[in-house]
């Protein structure tokens, strides 16, 4: 293959867009689980999640749960995403 194949051959992707905060899964990730919502919060509560309206502590968004107990992660994930709500995540400007 010649340099100038080469370049042709060659995909832009641009630059990257940086977004503030950490995916909920992530978080999440870092627990084992049934957990309390009160030991969620003591253990990743300053953890920053991004959210469709930019990234939030995860205490700030735990205080809206009505839920005080989880067993599953996947039930924690669902009742913070109905929260959060729905959307694409904001990126940093």
């Amino acid at each position: 293959m010649t340099d100038e194949e080469e370049s042709e051959s060659e995909v832009t992707l641009g630059e990257k867009t940086p977004v503030d905060g950490a995916p909920l899964a992530r978080v999440t990730s870092r627990l084992t689980w049934p957990k309390a919502v009160s030991e969620i919060d003591d253990l990743e509560g300053d953890s920053v999640v991004r959210t469709p309206d930019g990234p939030r502590e995860l205490s700030e968004i735990l205080a809206d749960v009505d839920e005080p107990y989880f067993e599953r992660r996947q039930a924690f994930e669902a009742t913070v995403r109905d929260v959060i709500g729905p959307g694409p995540v904001r990126t940093a400007e």
